[in-house]
């Protein structure tokens, strides 16, 4: 009998230790784990972006080039555009949007108003950044940017509503592939020649690497 109790008590031991060595495997997996989750609104805008920026490959033509999530500072100031093409006829930024529901508000609003009805019926309004504001803050930036490095070149903007409700008639807003072509494709102030172009690549490049 009392080996009888012996044996148990030498097979709980066993499994004690068992259970502690499986608990702090655990620890160690989980402390492995990247734990800073992406908030749903960034997460839907970069998915926007990748997007966008399929579109706007598919109008590309030879010679030119389409720049992502390009990062720059001028005077202080900071400024990350989605999409920046650059060609013989300039430099173009595309601030894209991925905002859903209904818009309210005017070209020059610093925010508008973004009303969405859930499944269940229920209406909700939440205020989003204004993107005609925020390109036109990018283009005068980034045009000084590249004055800044000698570089003079006409800078255009244009904002895409990936679900193509924009609250205001604009020409900052294009929302097809030929407007995107034409936008890009249309002769205009520049005529930029391939080492132009060549060193404001390699400068955005560069900048965005060291951001």
């Amino acid at each position: 009998m009392e080996l009888k109790w012996a044996v148990i008590a030498v097979a709980g031991i066993w499994l004690a230790v068992l259970c502690i060595w499986l608990a702090v495997l655990f620890i160690k997996w989980l402390s492995s784990l990247d734990w800073t989750f992406e908030p749903a609104s960034r997460r839907a805008g970069r998915h926007g972006e990748e997007i966008a920026a399929e579109v706007i490959h598919r109008v590309l033509r030879e010679g030119d080039y389409l720049l992502t999530n390009i990062e720059i500072a001028y005077d202080g100031r900071q400024a990350e555009m989605d999409c920046v093409v650059v060609n013989r006829f300039g430099v173009f930024i595309f601030e894209v949007k991925n905002y859903s529901g209904q818009l309210i508000g005017d070209e020059d609003d610093y925010e508008w108003q973004k009303i969405k009805i859930t499944d269940a019926g229920n209406m909700y309004a939440k205020q989003v950044k204004n993107p005609i504001r925020q390109l036109k803050r990018q283009v005068y930036l980034l045009a000084h940017y590249l004055q800044s490095h000698r570089i003079r070149v006409w800078v255009d903007g244009y904002v895409i509503l990936l679900h193509q409700n924009s609250p205001v008639d604009s020409g900052y807003v294009i929302s097809s592939l030929s407007d995107i072509d034409r936008a890009v494709h249309t002769e205009g102030k520049n005529h930029l020649h391939p080492k132009d172009m060549e060193q404001i690549i390699s400068l955005l490049q560069r900048n965005s690497d060291e951001s």
